[in-house]
């Protein structure tokens, strides 16, 4: 049983907030690719991206990821992502495929929502300059 890709959008604290549940993969990574690029468009250059409901990424998802990360900050912007350690059904996939393809430390990581939008939070420990620590199962 195949699970419907989906992307909502809301507001927090200042940050455009992008929800992401499914399979990102190379049919629906073009729809998040989308959305990221209308956000910019409108102006909202502080995105989180909520990939706490994601359960499959594939190369193409990560590939969205870092091209959303290298628009963001041409604009000066800001991203971060949630990626809990316990993701959908006790599997943080998309932490564990980023980790693994070593590109996990390019990017802001928090837990949840709430430390996401938290202007003094620390991102595992990217804020003071040192390497993060994974989030591990």
């Amino acid at each position: 049983m195949r699970v419907a890709f989906k992307v909502t959008g809301g507001e927090r604290g200042g940050w455009a907030v992008l929800r992401v549940s499914g399979e990102l993969d190379l049919v629906t990574s073009p729809v998040l690719r989308q959305r990221v690029h209308d956000e910019v468009a409108e102006g909202r250059h502080s995105l989180v991206l909520d990939l706490s409901e994601v359960y499959f990424c594939d190369s193409s998802g990560v590939g969205v990821l870092i091209a959303a990360r290298r628009l963001i900050r041409s604009c000066r912007g800001r991203l971060r992502l949630i990626l809990p350690a316990h993701g959908v059904v006790e599997d943080a996939h998309v932490n564990r495929v980023l980790g693994a393809l070593g590109v996990r430390r390019l990017f802001d990581v928090y837990g949840d929502l709430a430390a996401a939008v938290d202007e003094d939070g620390d991102a595992d420990g990217d804020a003071d300059g040192t390497e993060p620590e994974p989030l591990s199962a």
